[in-house]
């Protein structure tokens, strides 16, 4: 095997942490011991990671419903989290966000939604805002192809590049809505002529290679801070907990994507693969790393991760 980088490691651990740190709250889930709903984001964790080893400190990241990997690779507390969950005092928040509008200005994280589309006006405002400063900075806004679809993601898209604000607009494509495909119930969407459109630069991401996205998107902020422009990037990924509901109508099993709530059919273990397919982050690392290597860097991940939470 040829010898694994420092980087290649620290960023599995970094895809371990996030993985696990999912599957320990899909236990919580399980018991049915959240009085919210919460939305996993099982398979998005490349492209978490990619990210907060792009951004530098002072850039603002502005998050969606579909925030929790991402509080978490910025470096927000997992026991936090989970008290946030339970709406205790002693959460992330004081117990006040709760899961869909959690952000923590500590880790940069200054503005997130539950409302679809919402946050997307509100990141071009605070562009603008480091622009009329001078700034350096850059806004990274997370958004999905759902909130795409929607007006503010071409106006606010617009108002980024007429006034020449330094911006990263990142948008998950996991290829459903709450319960149907992109083909059920929109014809297609050229995200690289809209972009092109209002002179955008765009970015087109998959495969769940952690490290080449992360090269790409440093590539993507440089752009954005030199050419004082946003930047368009669409990752392509699944989000991983489907599974089939047998009943009387489906014997052989009714398909349910995973949206949010419990992933009922993923059990918490040593092991962190889900699937063992491209669409899965951590079947790339088992790859890269090897198996028994990957295992006990899971080993020892899942083993801190419970002894901060204990």
């Amino acid at each position: 095997m040829p010898a694994i980088s420092n980087d290649l490691s620290a960023i599995a651990v970094d895809v371990l942490k996030l993985r696990f740190s999912q599957l320990l709250i899909n236990e919580h889930l399980k018991k049915s011991a959240f009085r919210i709903p919460v939305h996993l984001a099982l398979g998005h964790e490349a492209i978490a990671v990619a990210l907060a080893r792009t951004l530098n400190p002072q850039d603002a990241k502005v998050l969606s419903h579909r925030n929790l990997h991402y509080n978490l690779a910025f470096g927000s507390p997992l026991a936090s989290i989970i008290d946030e969950f339970y709406l205790k005092e002693t959460g992330l928040a004081g117990g006040q966000l709760g899961s869909m509008n959690l952000s923590n200005a500590d880790v940069g994280v200054i503005y997130t939604s539950s409302i679809l589309g919402n946050n997307l006006p509100v990141a071009a405002g605070v562009a603008l805002a480091e622009q009329l400063r001078d700034s350096d900075a850059v806004t990274a806004v997370v958004t999905g192809d759902g909130a795409m679809e929607e007006g503010a993601f071409y106006e606010s898209l617009l108002l980024m590049s007429t006034f020449r604000t330094s911006a990263m607009v990142i948008i998950e494509n996991n290829g459903w809505s709450l319960a149907t495909e992109i083909a059920q119930r929109r014809c297609p969407i050229d995200v690289a002529g809209l972009a092109k459109s209002v002179g955008a630069p765009f970015y087109s991401l998959a495969g769940n290679s952690t490290a080449a996205y992360i090269e790409t998107l440093q590539e993507a902020r440089k752009n954005a801070v030199g050419g004082h422009t946003p930047v368009v990037i669409e990752v392509e990924l699944k989000t991983l907990g489907d599974w089939r509901m047998i009943n009387v109508e489906n014997p052989n099993g009714k398909y349910i994507n995973y949206h949010a709530g419990t992933a009922p059919k993923v059990e918490l273990s040593d092991d962190a693969l889900l699937t063992n397919s491209g669409d899965d982050p951590v079947h790339l690392l088992v790859q890269q790393l090897g198996e028994q290597l990957l295992a006990e860097m899971a080993t020892d991940v899942l083993a801190q991760l419970k002894r901060e939470i204990a």
